[in-house]
């Protein structure tokens, strides 16, 4: 059964806890604003230090398929670290974003997944060319590096003792 604290103990955690988020506010990218860019199909992230970050609106957890105005009622909260669609139920991190995290670990083993699916003229024809010769190369297991004679040596007397 989880315990509830009290209010005085809430009360006596503010002070780490607001030092923690001034700290986490220095140190981790924060988004000073995010909009949805229907040109491109893309949510672009202007961070505090003047930076911007953008990213395929159908890589983002939760916003695949979604229309364009629902992609557009992006909302930065919790000071900058958090992106929300509430009509679509959605969140994402921004220092999450900014390290190519675009959802949980199932969503990007997905993506990756879809990624791999994707065809172009010019994996079609390193396909072929792979093919004209053999195919995928077999992996070659490293032959294992001679021992030096000090080592043999001290092998053989331990054995022979």
């Amino acid at each position: 059964m989880v315990e509830i604290p009290s209010e005085a103990e809430v009360l006596a955690q503010l002070p780490a806890a607001r030092e923690r988020e001034r700290v986490a506010a220095e140190t981790e990218p924060r988004a000073a604003s995010a909009r949805y860019d229907r040109r491109s199909g893309r949510i672009v992230i202007e961070l505090t230090s003047g930076c911007m970050f953008a990213f395929p609106a159908e890589y983002g957890q939760g916003l695949r398929g979604a229309s364009a105005e629902q992609l557009s009622s992006v909302e930065v909260v919790s000071g900058g670290s958090l992106l929300i669609w509430d009509e679509l139920d959605a969140a994402l991190s921004v220092p999450g974003l900014l390290a190519g995290e675009f959802g949980t670990r199932s969503w990007m083993r997905e993506l990756g997944r879809a990624g791999g699916k994707i065809r172009s003229e010019a994996k079609a024809r390193a396909s072929r060319e792979n093919g004209k010769k053999g195919g995928r190369p077999r992996k070659v297991r490293p032959e294992p590096a001679p021992l030096a004679k000090e080592t043999v040596d001290a092998e053989k007397k331990r054995r022979v003792a």
